[in-house]
């Protein structure tokens, strides 16, 4: 067996690992609200986005409300390079998908994704 002395500079190091994660941009914030605007005769109510607050790295997100209920119905957030919709008021998961504008029709297909990009 052959065996290699491995100097200071050749050390293997843990793997660098870069996370990748969406946030919520002004251009979002744009589109969130034209298809606020467009849904509200299909029962969406509110629509608020909110970015980091200082010292907080992972709390972009978006809160839908529906005329159905006071409370938020639908949470929109970053989840690596995509976006997860979760039922908010159970508290659930319901799709994973790759674009901010493709969240927004999971809610409520009111803008067609051409007019969206």
């Amino acid at each position: 067996m052959l065996k290699r002395k491995i100097r200071p500079s050749q050390e293997v190091s843990g793997p660098n690992i870069v996370v990748l994660r969406q946030r919520v941009m002004p251009n979002h914030r744009a589109l969130l609200a034209r298809w606020l605007e467009a849904g509200r005769c299909m029962g969406l109510c509110d629509a608020s986005a909110f970015g980091p607050s200082p010292g907080e790295i992972d709390s972009d997100h978006v809160l839908v409300w529906v005329r159905e209920n006071p409370d938020p119905a639908y949470l929109i957030t970053p989840d690596g390079m995509n976006w997860l919709v979760t039922d908010w008021l159970r508290r659930e998961p319901l799709a994973q998908l790759s674009t901010f504008e493709a969240a927004l029709n999971f809610i409520r297909p009111v803008l067609k994704l051409t007019e969206a990009a």
